[in-house]
């Protein structure tokens, strides 16, 4: 018999009926002791209900909302160790063994290399493969089918290709087996859980869905809703014996926005830390060929813009000269600015840094290729993997011409082409879109779903959308790009409707340079992850824990290559995450929202639950919107084409959503995502005084126009 164990509230001093806000396990999970169960909120605090014990959750006593006190019942366990009980869970989070790093290589496959307790034999019945957990993304849409029915697909083979505003990803195959069915068409949207293929199994068990989570449950950061596989990690290849060049407690492998926060952190709690970066910088694509560089051209660019616009309040400054040596030396000066500073924290912080392309060769071990092809060895005793992304390459394009380009290129502005095609309507796209016309290029963009920035609420789009137009860009929804050819006179693409036996807006179009920005894809593949044992999809995504862990005990993996969003600001939090478990605290993943946010002109940027998401889910939510046409800052800026939004959950009146369009919006969307992490309610928001004049409170007012308490504008009062 299986021993059961009720694990109960502990004691929480003079609280008491302190409500459920979130449940953070399932029936069926496994479960480590000290692991959180569910998460409670007082007035004063939020505190997690850990469990007493080790084992596979049996039974969940309680339900949102509930009240709970000392001594009530939360979860029963099934004990760890029993029959019934499945793979062991993932090892808690302790201290590096002060073992030398050649012992700990050789301990650790043992210490992983236990199977999993066996499936039974497949009935070779049907088995539906959905859409598996894709972060905070709802409504992304299909962009490609990459089987048939009839084929015969393996485990973990891609079946479908979504885009997002900032990725594209596979759905794979939970198993292997003959596809029977196709549920999805291309231009379907979809979101965790959405069925996509059934297949008839072949010897293997159907795998849970996504949607077997807890209600209430915060979103794993995985790309994919698959647990890492410990039983992978038997297959890491033993130590070389070799001599070591470099010796440390944690090496940390890419120096991105994630990748430096981790070694930062790492050295900052006492931990001997090597940072590997290939190249001469520190900061990855975000920092030298992506984020900030991109923000200093779209600064450039607003400048432009509000000249143009200067006439209105009588004042002429005539066209504007621009001279692009200065425009790049500027941006340049930006960037090195940063990178200078990372370079010297690293050095304050005593922090090694290599140049260099590493690549795992053991469990505990990298082999750093240098510039000059001088290879040295690494041994490690923990490591957290930070090897990002890169730009997804569209096959058909001429990739060996200087005129095809990808956000990296874009950004060195060799020139201002007279006439530009950006291929994809997303945020990168945008961004890009937004400096290049301002400089003085004719720019058409073709997305191929029917709104810009697919997944993002269409009523966010639509006033770029009227901008965009206004300054000259063409949009052509949609739209797929079919066939490209270059010669002396430019890039001729030939376009196709993205709907079957429809005419395209347009048929072909001849451009100086081609954009192509549909989203990045993982660098799991490039590091050898699999000669240390660390488990790697098939599109690259390395699959983590609730704590960064991958199926390694001891390598941990952030950023980009554990799974969307791809944000930089995700991957920081989660590098500061890894370093803290990594060195023995008792920590997990607990942020509920991420933001996004596009610096097109207007911004827009969202949090939380999206209105389109809340109806495809059957929400019950209430939605206001406070326009900017009652706003008098954005009235005296004459920018009055945005809008503040918030959603609010009907039963709590708490914040859940929210969203901003207009300038500077990314700067405005902090303290929505502030309300939602401390569970405000509407009067919290509406009842705080904000500063008036400005753009800020009109967040307070989406939220009086919810209560009803508004007087900046008259609404009839509902019959």
């Amino acid at each position: 018999m299986a021993n059961t164990i009720e694990v109960k509230v502990p004691d929480i001093g003079d609280y008491s009926n302190v409500p459920v806000i979130e449940i953070l396990v399932a029936v069926g999970d496994t479960v480590a002791k000290d692991q959180g169960l569910v998460t409670l909120e007082s007035d004063k605090a939020t505190l997690e209900v850990p469990s007493t014990a080790a084992g596979v959750v049996k039974e969940i006593k309680v339900k949102l909302d509930d009240k709970l006190s000392e001594g009530d019942v939360v979860v029963v366990l099934e004990a760890a160790g029993a029959a019934a009980a499945p793979a062991p869970a993932a090892p808690a989070a302790t201290p590096a063994p002060a073992a030398q790093p050649a012992a700990a290589a050789a301990a650790a496959p043992a210490a992983v290399s236990a199977p999993a307790a066996p499936a039974p034999a497949a009935s070779g019945g049907p088995v539906e493969i959905k859409v598996p957990d894709i972060g905070d993304y709802r409504g992304v849409p299909v962009i490609e089918i990459l089987v048939a029915v009839g084929d015969t697909v393996k485990k973990d083979q891609g079946l479908v290709t979504l885009e997002s505003d900032k990725a594209t990803l596979e759905v794979p195959s939970t198993a292997a087996g003959v596809v029977r069915e196709i549920k999805v068409k291309l231009g379907d949207k979809l979101s965790e859980g959405d069925v996509v293929v059934v297949l008839d199994a072949q010897g293997a068990t159907p795998v849970a869905g996504a949607g077997n989570v807890a209600p209430g449950s915060k979103p794993p950061v995985t790309p994919s809703h698959r647990a890492p596989d410990p039983a992978v990690a038997a297959r890491a290849l033993p130590s070389t014996g070799r001599a070591a060049d470099i010796e440390c407690r944690m090496v940390v492998l890419g120096a991105g926005p994630g990748g430096y926060t981790a070694a930062f952190r790492s050295a900052d709690l006492g931990m001997d830390t090597v940072l590997v970066e290939r190249y001469a910088s520190l900061g990855g694509v975000c920092l030298n060929v992506g984020c900030i560089p991109s923000k200093a051209l779209l600064h450039a660019a607003e400048i432009i813009d509000h000249a143009a616009h200067a006439d209105e309040l009588g004042i002429a400054f005539g066209k504007p000269k621009i001279t692009l040596d200065k425009l790049r030396e500027y941006k340049e000066k930006v960037v090195g600015q940063l990178t200078k500073g990372l370079a010297g924290m690293a050095r304050q912080r005593k922090v090694r840094t290599v140049q260099g392309v590493a690549k795992f060769v053991s469990a505990n071990e990298l082999e750093i290729t240098g510039d000059d092809g001088k290879i040295q060895l690494l041994r490690f005793e923990q490591c957290i993997i930070a090897a990002g992304s890169q730009a997804v390459k569209l096959p058909n394009f001429p990739w060996d011409d200087k005129r095809v380009m990808d956000s990296t290129d874009a950004l060195e502005l060799a020139d201002v082409p007279k006439s530009l095609l950006v291929v994809g309507g997303g945020i990168i796209g945008l961004e890009m879109a937004t400096v290049y016309s301002a400089l003085g290029a004719q720019v058409t963009v073709v997305e191929f779903m029917d709104q810009l920035m697919p997944g993002a609420d269409k009523d966010l789009v639509k006033p770029l959308a009227e901008r965009l137009k206004k300054q000259g860009i063409e949009v052509h929804l949609k739209t797929k790009a079919s066939g490209v050819t270059a010669d002396k006179k430019g890039i001729t693409v030939t376009f196709e409707a993205a709907t079957e036996g429809e005419k395209p807006a347009m048929q072909s179009g001849t451009f100086d340079r081609v954009l192509v920005a549909v989203g990045r894809a993982p660098n799991g593949k490039k590091i050898d992850a699999d000669k240390a044992g660390v488990e790697v999809t098939d599109r690259g995504f390395i699959p983590v824990d609730r704590q960064m862990r991958t199926n390694v005990p001891h390598i941990f993996a952030i950023g980009d290559i554990v799974g969307n969003p791809m944000l930089a600001h995700k991957a920081t939090h989660e590098g500061k995450l890894a370093a803290e478990v990594a060195f023995g605290e008792k920590k997990e993943w607990v942020a509920r929202v991420i933001p996004s946010v596009a610096y097109t002109n207007p911004e827009i940027a969202w949090v939380g639950v999206t209105e389109t998401e809340a109806k495809a889910k059957g929400l019950k939510v209430g939605v206001a919107k406070f326009p900017w046409a009652a706003s008098g800052r954005a009235i005296g800026i004459g920018r009055t084409e945005g809008f503040t939004k918030l959603i609010f959950d009907e039963e709590t009146h708490r914040v859940i959503g929210g969203a901003i369009v207009g300038v500077h919006a990314g700067e405005l969307l902090a303290e929505i995502g502030l309300a939602i992490e401390m569970g405000a309610e509407a009067e919290d928001i509406g009842h705080t005084i904000h500063a008036h004049p400005t753009l800020s409170e009109s967040v307070a007012m989406a939220s009086e126009i919810y209560d009803g308490t508004i007087t900046d504008l008259y609404l009839p009062k509902k019959k």
